[in-house]
């Protein structure tokens, strides 16, 4: 999950956690359940080159711990090319990545020069600064099951308005479920928590029912993905859009392709895989298609299934240790050093080996151990044999 601060309202959805997270069942508290303070963000990010529109285009991609808004208002921005990166870029660090953001809000210009709006968007630029720091941590995302557009207006949406992308939800309530509409209202996600707990324990039978029907549309909705919402966000968002989507506190890279939606792969797992670049969205149980470039069907390399018995392999070792080398190289490379030496990536080389030589060494001996028993039960077996 990603690390999040803190949120300051009680209720409010701090979104930057990556997968499924289910909304929470209100009790006593009725808190969204958040990460607290955990490790620090990682300082850089590894890129991936796709070939979009016929331009060499970077992709940031993430671990599980990646800061989700910031990277997909950078990949939306390097999708649109108002972003750019040189050429080969290999790595890419948060702070790289504030700065390229940073350049983009200043460069923004106001679309009225009246004197009333000159002022306001002067104001809106002095708050979007101020609340870029957060995007490398989580925002605080409050949605309203009205419409895929409707959150509560917090300081962290000025940046989405001022960089003109749409930012999108499809946790929408069915209007064919008259009751469950009714529940709902036009109410906010945190409202709508506050109040099926009050309801809950009201004395008014009516009331605690109506409750339960509203704890039972954020139970039915999990994955914060009503197919009602499917169907107006794939009406609202316009074609060929580049646009950020909100789902599973988590913010992804969304395009409108020919009628369908696609959301951009950030996986860091998927680095290699230039070819795919899309997973199309098109059930709210988030088994989608993947995609090359141009929305061409692709499928994933086919991997082994885990085994958590078997240590990884030399390769599989040796690659991750390249990648750790390539890490440290570029960073080194970026801040005007040369290679020479790396004692610390030769340390963690060297602990991963130590690693990896245990780990062959306690497969042996369970080997070991499962052919002792074997041969154990089949002198049993014989034994048996010869006294009958």
């Amino acid at each position: 999950l990603c690390t999040v601060t803190q949120p300051q309202r009680a209720h409010t959805h701090t979104a930057c956690a990556r997968g499924a997270v289910a909304p929470p069942t209100p009790g006593g508290s009725g808190s969204t359940a958040a990460p607290g303070a955990g490790p620090s963000m990682p300082a850089y990010y590894l890129v991936k080159w796709i070939t979009w529109k016929e331009k060499k285009t970077p992709i940031v991609t993430q671990s599980e711990n990646g800061p989700c808004p910031l990277l997909a208002i950078m990949n939306t921005l390097f999708l649109r090319w108002k972003a750019k990166l040189p050429a080969q870029t290999e790595v890419v660090t948060t702070e790289d990545l504030m700065a390229h953001l940073g350049e983009c809000v200043l460069s923004v210009t106001p679309r009225e020069k009246a004197e009333g709006m000159e002022l306001n968007f002067q104001q809106n630029m002095s708050d979007a600064m101020a609340v870029l720091p957060k995007l490398s941590t989580g925002l605080d995302v409050n949605v309203r099951f009205t419409g895929v557009t409707d959150f509560e207006y917090t300081p962290e949406c000025i940046v989405f308005d001022l960089l003109n992308i749409p930012l999108f939800h499809g946790w929408l309530v069915d209007p064919q479920s008259p009751e469950m509409e009714a529940s709902v209202g036009k109410l906010s996600y945190n409202q709508l928590v506050e109040k099926i707990i009050d309801y809950k324990h009201s004395a008014d039978s009516c009331r605690v029912s109506e409750g339960l029907v509203a704890e039972q549309f954020l139970e039915s909705t999990a994955t914060q993905l009503s197919y009602h919402g499917l169907c107006e966000l794939n009406t609202t968002a316009s074609e060929g859009e580049i646009s950020v989507f909100f789902r599973n506190n988590h913010f992804s890279t969304m395009i409108k392709h020919q009628g369908h939606l696609y959301l951009l792969v950030t996986d860091q797992g998927f680095l290699q895989e230039e070819g795919l670049v899309w997973e199309s969205l098109h059930n709210v149980e988030g088994d989608g298609n993947f995609c090359d470039s141009d929305f061409r069907l692709c499928h994933p390399p086919q991997r082994a299934p885990p085994t958590t018995s078997l240590p990884p392999s030399a390769q599989e070792q040796q690659r991750q240790i390249d990648q750790d080398y390539l890490v440290a190289v570029s960073l080194q490379q970026q801040q005007g050093g040369a290679p020479g030496p790396l004692s610390d990536l030769e340390l963690a080389q060297q602990l991963q080996q130590e690693e990896y030589q245990q780990q062959q060494q306690q497969q042996q001996q369970q080997q070991q151990q499962q052919q002792q028993g074997s041969q154990q039960a089949a002198q049993q077996v014989q034994l048996h044999r010869e006294k009958y």
